[in-house]
């Protein structure tokens, strides 16, 4: 199934359900992050966002350990290894007393699921190249961003039912059926004449080819930056929503309605992204990722909020430019590193997701009586992503719009 051409429906949903483990682990326990913090005697809230940053450390960590392992072992084997670490990790997190515990089960977390998630690109990357591998990924980003349309409302209806507890559970049942169902139905995509050999020296080697692919590293920033900023939206939410707009009840259901944006912009790039190329929709997305966002902190630059529907309006416009940057950035820095697939993605979500992490703890810190700040970090970033886009255009001249 070497870089074919053939849409197999079955291997797109199995990836994305790989990937969804990662959403379902973070969103369905949005609606949790007070009780939880209420339980385990945290006195701040706004460290109650570390539940869902610190998942986002083991993200990037477990992606170092498990890419280069799957280069030369094989994807599947290393998948298992990888849930068998969320398991334990789950089990940390729903018997502990202890918030610092917490985070470290969430970190744990976050390492177990590194390989899945990261894994699914590496076998998209087997399979595909070029435009119709930005396609592939287009489309399973779409059946991906379905978990954070139903995931909130999922975790609410647990709590109310049982206990926060209860979504750990329920994340470990999910993640059970899924793997069971890659086990029985997905072959293995990395063909044994086709592995690099395990040293001591693989994950040496394969930063430094990673590293002389210029415009693999450039694409990895721009995900960094996308990512970082995107992920204070992910962290502050229930904040905002709950206590900043009083709309907790509302809360899974606005969630939802923009995670649909983000799913609206995926499916038309898999729709257009053969036609017109994935660099320059990512290019285009780019740009106006970073004018709504400028455009946002102008008109509220005294940090008093708007009215909820009219920052719904640029969140839904902010997230429907995310949702055709996330693909195709991860598409366009794959694309050189189809003979180094695993640590390619490995290095690629590492750099990624530890750019991330201090983006989003540090504006979220900031995000406690406005919204301002939140945009202003998606304006930061959103130039700096386009500086990166212009800089590849005037090194190589390949973005023409």
């Amino acid at each position: 199934m070497q870089n074919n051409n053939s849409f197999k429906f079955e291997f797109v949903a199995l990836m994305a359900s790989l990937m969804s483990i990662v959403a379902l682990s973070i969103d369905a326990l949005l609606p949790a992050l007070s009780e939880i913090g209420s339980d385990l005697g945290v006195t701040n809230p706004a460290n109650n966002q570390l539940l869902i940053t610190m998942i986002f450390l083991g993200l990037g960590f477990g992606q170092l350990l498990f890419g280069p392992l799957s280069d030369s072992f094989g994807r599947k084997p290393i998948v298992y290894f990888g849930f068998i670490v969320f398991i334990i990790a789950s089990i940390i997190c729903v018997t502990t007393n202890s918030f610092e515990i917490m985070i470290i089960g969430r970190i744990f977390q976050g390492v177990g699921l590194s390989s899945p998630r990261s894994l699914s690109i590496s076998m998209i990357r087997d399979s595909y190249s070029g435009d119709y591998m930005a396609k592939i990924l287009s489309i399973v980003v779409m059946f991906f961003i379905l978990v954070p349309v139903v995931a909130p409302t999922l975790g609410q209806f647990l709590i109310n039912l049982y206990n926060w507890e209860s979504v750990f559970y329920f994340n470990l049942l999910f993640g059970v059926l899924i793997i069971i169902w890659f086990w029985l139905r997905q072959p293995e995509t990395l063909e044994k004449d086709k592995r690099i050999k395990f040293t001591s020296h693989l994950f040496i080697d394969g930063t430094k080819e990673f590293f002389k692919h210029k415009d693999a590293v450039a694409f990895t920033l721009v995900s960094g930056f996308i990512t970082g900023s995107f992920m204070v939206y992910l962290s502050t939410s229930q904040q905002i929503f709950q206590e900043q707009y009083n709309l907790a009840d509302m809360f899974p259901y606005i969630f939802a309605s923009l995670a649909i944006s983000v799913g609206l912009a995926t499916f038309l790039n898999s729709r257009v992204v053969v036609k017109y190329g994935m660099l320059k929709i990512a290019y285009v997305s780019c740009i106006a990722y970073a004018i709504i966002s400028v455009l946002y902190v102008v008109i509220f630059s005294s940090g008093e909020n708007p009215s909820i529907a009219v920052l719904l309006s640029f969140f839904a416009l902010q997230f429907f430019a995310v949702g055709f940057l996330f693909g195709n950035l991860r598409a366009l820095a794959m694309q050189p590193l189809g003979h180094i697939a695993g640590i390619g993605a490995a290095i690629n979500g590492f750099i990624s997701t530890v750019m991330a992490v201090p983006i989003a703890n540090y504006i979220g810190s900031f995000v406690t009586t406005s919204v301002l700040p939140l945009f202003i970090g998606f304006s930061i970033f959103g130039v700096l992503s386009l500086l990166v886009f212009i800089g590849v255009k005037r090194k190589t001249g390949i973005i023409n719009i």
